[in-house]
């Protein structure tokens, strides 16, 4: 089941300086999503968090990858810049996606980060996140389109116009909001319908 997963620095500090940073978090992340196969399906890094679209191929396989993605980082971090302590703001924030109402929401929120905080006018300026991919089929050893965006239109260059256009219109009102709080709170994210599927599944009726 898709998982939308964030990583802050703590108390809000800087993790990526430079390139050099940004490139070494994604070949960790590409290094530990085969170990431990989680299909990575859409990203972006800011500069003091990072947020995820991922499958997990088993119920213990994400915990073990953001652990072994953060402590490979913070290693690299401290000893490229002479610090010591944590780099991280504890466990990552995740929820479960509804895969059939709220996938495509959620990866357009993704995508859409560094343009609402500013820092770039068009998501496809921005280089460290998945947008290119799905916009313009960029290839990236991350990747793997969810089924969710290869059937939103069969043909590929087709899709990518549709894309485009999708991330260029609005989200439904109260969207992004609804997913941010569900990614921080581990509400899952979907309709009442699937949240009760997933609670009674995963915690018990």
């Amino acid at each position: 089941m898709p998982q939308h997963v964030i990583q802050r620095g703590n108390n809000r500090q800087v993790c990526f300086q430079d390139l050099a940073d940004h490139a070494t978090y994604a070949m960790y992340l590409s290094r530990y999503q085969r170990k431990f196969e989680v299909d990575i399906h859409a990203w972006v890094f800011m500069t003091n968090h990072t947020h995820l679209l991922v499958t997990p191929g088993t119920d213990d396989a994400l915990s073990a990858f953001m652990k072994s993605v953060g402590q490979s980082y913070a290693q690299y971090y401290n000893g490229k810049y002479e610090r010591s302590g944590t780099l991280w703001e504890g466990r990552f924030k995740s929820c479960m996606v509804d895969s059939d109402q709220y996938f495509l929401q959620c990866q357009r929120y993704i995508e859409l980060n560094p343009v609402k905080a500013s820092m770039v006018e068009y998501a496809g300026d921005y280089q460290w996140s998945s947008y290119n991919c799905h916009a313009y089929g960029m290839r990236s050893k991350l990747h793997t389109p969810h089924p969710c965006y290869l059937n939103y239109q069969p043909d590929p260059d087709k899709r990518f116009i549709s894309y485009r256009s999708f991330i260029a219109s609005l989200a439904p009102e109260g969207m992004d909001d609804e997913i941010h709080y569900a990614a921080i709170s581990g509400k899952p994210l979907g309709s009442e319908e699937f949240q009760e599927r997933v609670l009674a599944k995963y915690w018990g009726s």
